[in-house]
């Protein structure tokens, strides 16, 4: 069997850049693609914003709210700036685009953003995708967004809240298997790890860890092997009704995964706030 192609991870995103403490521009703005090539792009689902919102929107080159997400910006954002004036917190972090199918965005918050220029778009005729879905096909195909071929896409607020949803979310995660998407809170974040390649991910200690886990959510793993684990797999079987690996440890600096499956990878996020 020919070698897998490989495929490398990392959270350096969520580092504080020389430039954030001067956002309000960025804000605004948009930012340019990282020094590694990466484009992102800020997807706001309707959940509590997480305490780094405002360093993801500032290295986003889009903003999408999806629905009852752009209710979460209006109400959140300032509430992380809590030595600044409210409104003006609003103008510098307004979202260009609010998509789903607007049943819960408050018309207030609706009004204000669509005065201000935010594009609105009503999908409220497809009742058979959630907003998470909708949002990612509106990035992936619909939105102009340089060096589009490495972008990320980030996702708060699809954690946390009702267990449907999160699985929910969960499933974007395995029907866009091409792309990459995180999905982020507070307390951790995961991505998909497809089976086609083998994945080196790299560990930033002062952000993420020490606890992960790596689950067969879709299909069982016939065969995981990893290294940099605390207990690594080799060969390993994974199932729910049998073994999964939660409540693992990152030992090294970098953590390899090769399986026969497709696997969510999830670590822990310390409090760097």
């Amino acid at each position: 069997m020919a070698p897998r192609p490989a495929m490398s991870h990392s959270s350096a995103f969520l580092l504080r850049s020389p430039s954030s403490s001067s956002s309000s521009a960025a804000a605004s703005a948009g930012g340019g693609p990282d020094a590694d090539g990466a484009a992102y792009a800020l997807l706001v689902l309707n959940q509590r914003l997480p305490r780094f919102a405002h360093l993801l929107w500032d290295r986003a080159q889009v903003r999408v709210c999806a629905d009852g997400g752009a209710n979460r910006v209006f109400d959140g954002m300032p509430e992380l700036f809590p030595g600044e004036d409210p409104d003006e917190v609003r103008r510098r972090y307004k979202p260009d685009v609010i998509k789903g199918d607007l049943d819960s965005i408050r018309p207030e918050v609706k009004e204000y953003y669509s005065n201000m220029g935010t594009k609105i778009v009503d999908e409220s005729h497809d009742q058979d995708t959630t907003d998470l879905h909708k949002c990612v096909t509106f990035i992936t195909e619909n939105l102009d967004i340089p060096n589009k071929s490495n972008l990320c896409i980030l996702a708060l607020g699809a954690l946390g809240g009702r267990f449907d949803h999160e699985m929910g979310n969960i499933n974007v995660l395995h029907t866009f298997p091409n792309n990459k998407i995180i999905l982020l809170s507070d307390d951790c974040l995961i991505f998909l790890l497809p089976r086609t390649h083998t994945h080196n991910i790299q560990i930033e200690r002062s952000i993420e860890g020490p606890h992960c886990g790596l689950i067969p959510i879709g299909a069982p793993s016939g065969t995981t092997t990893t290294t940099g684990l605390k207990w690594n797999l080799d060969n390993t079987s994974m199932s729910f009704g049998g073994l999964i690996s939660t409540s693992n440890i990152v030992k090294d600096e970098s953590v390899t995964i090769t399986s026969d499956s497709d696997l969510i990878w999830t670590i822990s996020l310390r409090d760097h706030s």
